[in-house]
């Protein structure tokens, strides 16, 4: 089947969502199809969460960790290895693309997310990047704090349950051992965290689109988000 083209699509794409809800997937597919950047600033706030653990930085001392997420460097390239990953990311210059994924980081990156200096610094870097155009963010708040001028707003949502069996499925993929039930339990406690925060809660923006993909396959949503830039 022929891709559809379409002529001047949005030139910013926000896509929000919670934990799993496969923003990184439809982000990374949608913006192949436009020949667009995508970049998921969710791993900025796993980069962080990962030096942290490695340099044995207590997660809930907003002081350390502020002063951290102000001095880490995190850069993201073009994967390196045929391992699954969809890129490198690089955390002070050492490839830490599959530990920012860990158990470890899974359960400290919303206490990381919520000091506002961290998300400040994160923002702050989202922001540039943005301003080229051409690109696809994916996140929590990008819709409604960090690029709320977006041309296009999608927020991407399925239930906790169907977000933990893709999760489960996609760690087996990987060869870990994994429980279903403690990856639904973490990942409900993160969505409590992420919706609880008083600073840039997750939420739908209120001009977002909002795409429940708890009875569609990857292809479906990526075909539905499809027609609605098109629509554009």
């Amino acid at each position: 089947m022929c891709e559809q083209v379409i002529p001047n699509p949005p030139n910013i794409i926000a896509i929000d969502g919670p934990a799993a809800s496969g923003k990184s997937t439809i982000g990374n597919l949608i913006a192949n199809r436009l020949d667009y950047i995508c970049l998921d600033t969710g791993i900025m706030y796993r980069a962080v969460a990962c030096k942290a653990l490695r340099e044995g930085i207590d997660v809930f001392d907003a002081e350390k960790i502020s002063a951290l997420s102000e001095r880490i460097k995190i850069d993201i390239r073009h994967a390196s290895e045929e391992d699954g990953r969809q890129f490198d990311v690089l955390i002070d210059g050492a490839d830490h693309t599959w530990h920012i994924r860990s158990p470890e980081v899974n359960q400290v990156v919303s206490e990381v997310s919520v000091y506002p200096r961290v998300r400040g610094a994160m923002t702050e870097l989202q922001r540039e990047i943005a301003k080229n155009g051409h690109i696809v963010m994916i996140g929590r708040d990008i819709g409604t704090v960090v690029l709320p001028d977006a041309d296009l707003k999608i927020y991407l949502e399925a239930s906790v349950e169907v977000r933990a069996q893709r999760r489960y499925v996609e760690e087996l993929g990987r060869g870990k051992k994994v429980c279903l039930v403690d990856i639904e339990e973490s990942l409900r406690h993160r969505d409590e965290i992420d919706s609880g925060r008083s600073i840039a809660p997750l939420r739908a923006a209120d001009d977002a689109v909002i795409v429940n993909s708890d009875d569609m396959t990857v292809y479906e949503v990526v075909e539905h988000v499809m027609r609605i830039i098109a629509q554009r």
